[in-house]
This record gives structure tokens, sequence and C-alpha cells, in this order.
């Protein structure tokens, strides 16, 4: 016999167990019917609650995305000048990875649709997180080159995380570590 939950709390096990399917599978691997069939719902009751696949996605993908621009955020905080800055963000970046690899995997997963919705979203965290590396290293440093060397500071994050989750060759420190000793040299650059 199943037992009725609240919806809040069916709701977060819903996010849960969606979230870990996407992760694990990728966004066009999962159905709905997998989705319902972790959670012990029916698949009606899937899309009185989220609407359909997409908009349960963006529902699991919104709380990683905001946990890691705000872990990211608050480490470069206090950081004084731009070579504390880049330090602290890629040490918060990979710890973050360590710490949630699954909230990185439907950040970065590559069967996400190009278009609609989730694209637009996937850009907006994107964009949010290259201009939250800008700010932090415009006002630390009187480099002319801080836009794009933001770009290539958080392009160079996202590829090296994505070997570092395939490979497990290095800990996270020491991925973290190499980055910023290959970065570091160029804010320097005027």
């Amino acid at each position: 016999m199943r037992t009725r939950l609240p919806r809040a709390e069916r709701e977060q096990q819903t996010l849960d167990q969606a979230r870990a399917l996407f992760a694990a599978h990728g966004y066009a691997a999962v159905t709905m019917d997998q989705v319902a069939a972790a959670v012990g719902v029916t698949k009606p009751l899937l899309y009185n609650y989220f609407g359909n696949k997409e908009q349960l996605f963006l529902a699991c993908m919104k709380p990683a995305a905001d946990a890691l621009t705000e872990h990211v955020v608050s480490a470069v905080s206090d950081a004084s000048d731009a070579a504390e800055a880049l330090r602290d963000g890629i040490h918060a970046f990979f710890s973050f990875l360590d710490g949630d690899q699954d909230a990185w995997r439907m950040l970065h997963d590559d069967s996400l649709p190009s278009g609609g919705e989730i694209a637009a979203r996937v850009k907006e965290y994107r964009d949010e997180m290259e201009a939250m590396v800008t700010a932090a290293l415009a006002s630390r440093t009187e480099s002319r080159a801080v836009e794009p060397l933001s770009v290539a500071i958080f392009g160079a994050a996202e590829a090296l995380g994505r070997w570092w989750l395939r490979t497990g060759t290095l800990s996270a420190e020491r991925t973290a570590d190499l980055l910023i000793r290959t970065i570091e040299p160029g804010l320097r650059t005027r």
C-alpha cells in the first residue's frame, strides 16, 4: 500500500529521483515513465506537478545552477586581488564538483536540447558564471583583457571538470591547482 505524502514532500521526492536519473543517464535517455516508476507515482501525477519532462528537468537544474554559482561567489567575495579571486574561485568550483557530481552532470549534459527553454536557461547560467568571473577579476586587476580571460577561465574550468569526472586521475584539489598554475600568469598580462 502506497503512503500518501503531502504534495510538497512528493514533489521533493520526485525532484530527488529525477535529478539522480538525469545525472546518471542524461536528459535524452530519461523518460517520464522511468521517473514515475522510481518515485512510485503515476505518470499523470508527474504531469500534474511539473507539466512535462522539460519543466521537470528545469526544476531539477535550477537548484544545481544556483548552488554552484553561490558556492563560487561566496568563495571569491573576500579575495583581495585577482590572483586570490582566481585561486579561491577555481578551488570552490572543483570543490563543488567533488561534492555534488550529479549537479555538474545535469548542468553539462551533452544530451540536452540545443534549443528551447532548457538551452536558454543553460545559456543564462553560463552567462551568469562568466559575468561573475569577469566582475571578480575586473574589480581586482588593471588588466585590459579581463573579459576574454574570464571566458577562457570559465571554458577551461568546464573542460577540465569534464575531464576530471571522466578520468578521476587527480584529486579535485590537484586539478584546481593545475588550472590555477596554467591561468594565473594571464592575470599579470596587460
